[in-house]
C-alpha cells in the first residue's frame, strides 16, 4: 500500500509537469521533436508506421486499422489524441494503455531535455509514444496526427503508408482560414515514394492531395463513398458492403462505414497477405468510445466539435430514430465557429441544454446559450454536466432520444453518470 501511494504520488506529480508543458502552447514545427527523439536514441528509426491525418474520422480510422492489424496477429502500437479520461489512453500496445510506471520512467529520463528546449506537451507525448513502442517491440505503430500534417510533431516519421481522412474546416486560427490552406497542411504527411490512401474529398481538396502525391511520386488510391454499398444502421452500429464483402461495425453512422472502408483499403495496400477474415474480425471488434457511444438506452455521447462532425452525428441519430424528437446537451471550446456549428442542429434538435466542464476549459454555458439564443435557437444553460444529463433523462421517458456532444473535455463527467 505504501509503495502504491508513493508511486501514485510520483505519477501525479510527473503528469502535472507534463500538462504544465501546455503553457508553451501549440508549436507547429519539427525541430523540438527531432531534438527530443535524438536525446533518447531516435526510437522512430527502428519502427514501422501507418500515418493518419484528416479533420474528421482520423481517430476512428486509426482505431479500425489498429483493430484489423491486431486481428491478423500483429503486435500494434496506437498513438491518438486527445484522451477521454486518462492521459495513458493516448499510447497503447495491443489495446493496453501505457502504464503509470512507464510514464514515470520516461519523464525522468527526458526531463532535462524538456527543460532545455522548452518542448510542448504534444512534442513530449509524441516522443514518449515512440519510445514506448520501441521498448515494447511492436510490429507496426498506427499514428494519428495531432493538428495539421506537415508541421505536426508526428511528421518526423517515414511511414510505410500515409492515410488521409475527410478534410473540412477546423482550427482556422492555426491551420488556415480556407479549406484549401487546411488541405495543404494535411497533405504534408504525403512522403516521397510512400503510398497514399485517402477518402473522397471536395474537388478542390482532392486536387491538392493528388498534386502533392504526383509531385513526390507517391502512388495513391482514392476510396470513393460510392464504393460502400447497402449501409444500414441501428443503435449499436452499422453493416455495409465494400468490395463485395459484408462487414459489421460497432460504430454508428454512414460516415463510420466510410471510415471503415478507408481502413480496409489502407490495410490492403499495407499488407496484401492479411485475410478477409482478419478484416471482418478487426472491424467487428473495434472499440472506440466517445463516437456516438450508446451510454444509456436512448442517450448517446459524441466528442464531435466541428461543423462536419456534428452534422454526421445528428444525421446518424435521425436515421436510426426518425420518429423520435432529439434533445441535446451541448458544450464547446473557445475559438470555434459557433454560427456555422449551430446551423447543423438548427432544425434537428427540439430541446437544447448548454453546459461546460468542471475544469473550465470550455465556454461559459450562460455566454454560449446567450449567443445561440441570439441566432434564434432556444437553449437553456445548466451549471454542470450532471444537471444536464438529469434533464435529458427526464425527457427520454417522454419519448426523446438524447445526444451529449461538443467536446472530449466532459467525457469523464459523462461516464460518471452512467
Amino acid at each position: 500500500m505504501i509503495f502504491f501511494t508513493l508511486n501514485h504520488s510520483k505519477f501525479s506529480s510527473l503528469l502535472k509537469s507534463l500538462y504544465n508543458l501546455q503553457r508553451f502552447g501549440i508549436k507547429l514545427g519539427l525541430e523540438h521533436t527531432f531534438h527530443l527523439l535524438d536525446s533518447i536514441g531516435n526510437p522512430q528509426d527502428d519502427l514501422r508506421f501507418i500515418h493518419v491525418a484528416g479533420t474528421n474520422g482520423k481517430g476512428s480510422t486509426c482505431a479500425i486499422i489498429e483493430s484489423i492489424l491486431r486481428a491478423s496477429g500483429k503486435k500494434v502500437g496506437l498513438y491518438t489524441s486527445p484522451h477521454l479520461c486518462r492521459f495513458n489512453e493516448r499510447i497503447r500496445v495491443n489495446g493496453i494503455p501505457i502504464s503509470d510506471e512507464d510514464i514515470i520512467i520516461f519523464m525522468r529520463k527526458i526531463s532535462k531535455d524538456i527543460k532545455k528546449i522548452k518542448s510542448t506537451f504534444f512534442e513530449t507525448s509524441t516522443a514518449m509514444a515512440f519510445d514506448h513502442f520501441k521498448m515494447k517491440k511492436v510490429d507496426i505503430a498506427v499514428i494519428e496526427t495531432g493538428l495539421g500534417g506537415s508541421l505536426d510533431s508526428t511528421n518526423v516519421i517515414i511511414p510505410d503508408l500515409s492515410v488521409i481522412t475527410s478534410i473540412s474546416m477546423d482550427h482556422k486560427d492555426i491551420l488556415g482560414d480556407t479549406v484549401e490552406k487546411i488541405a495543404m497542411e494535411k497533405a504534408g504527411i504525403i512522403k516521397s515514394e510512400i503510398p497514399l490512401v485517402f477518402s473522397e474529398q471536395k474537388k478542390v481538396v482532392e486536387d491538392i492531395l493528388i498534386k502533392k502525391a504526383k509531385k513526390v511520386n507517391s502512388k495513391f488510391v482514392i476510396v470513393k463513398d460510392c464504393f460502400v454499398n447497402n449501409i444500414s444502421l441501428n443503435k449499436y452500429g452499422c453493416k455495409f458492403f465494400f468490395e463485395d464483402e459484408l462487414y459489421r461495425l460497432p460504430l454508428i453512422g454512414v460516415h463510420q462505414a466510410y471510415n471503415a472502408a478507408l481502413a480496409i483499403k489502407a490495410i490492403k495496400n499495407y499488407d496484401e497477405t492479411i485475410k478477409t477474415s482478419h478484416l471482418r474480425l478487426g472491424i467487428k471488434t473495434v472499440h472506440w468510445p466517445g463516437r456516438l457511444e450508446l451510454v444509456d438506452k436512448f442517450i448517446f455521447y459524441d466528442v464531435a466539435h466541428n461543423q462536419s462532425g456534428i452534422f454526421y452525428a445528428i444525421k446518424a441519430i435521425k436515421t436510426v430514430f426518425p420518429e423520435k424528437p432529439l434533445i441535446g446537451l451541448f458544450c464547446l471550446k473557445k475559438n470555434k465557429e459557433i454560427k456555422m456549428i449551430v446551423k447543423e442542429f438548427y432544425n434537428h434538435i427540439e430541446k437544447l441544454y448548454i453546459t461546460r466542464d468542471k475544469k473550465r476549459f470550455l465556454i461559459d454555458p450562460y455566454k454560449l446559450s446567450g449567443a445561440i439564443n441570439k441566432m434564434g435557437f432556444e437553449s437553456k444553460p445548466v451549471n454542470t454536466v450532471s444537471e444536464g444529463i438529469s434533464k435529458i433523462k427526464i425527457q427520454i421517458k417522454k419519448g426523446y432520444v438524447g445526444l451529449i456532444f461538443g467536446s472530449h473535455f466532459i467525457a469523464e463527467e459523462v461516464y460518471e453518470e452512467f
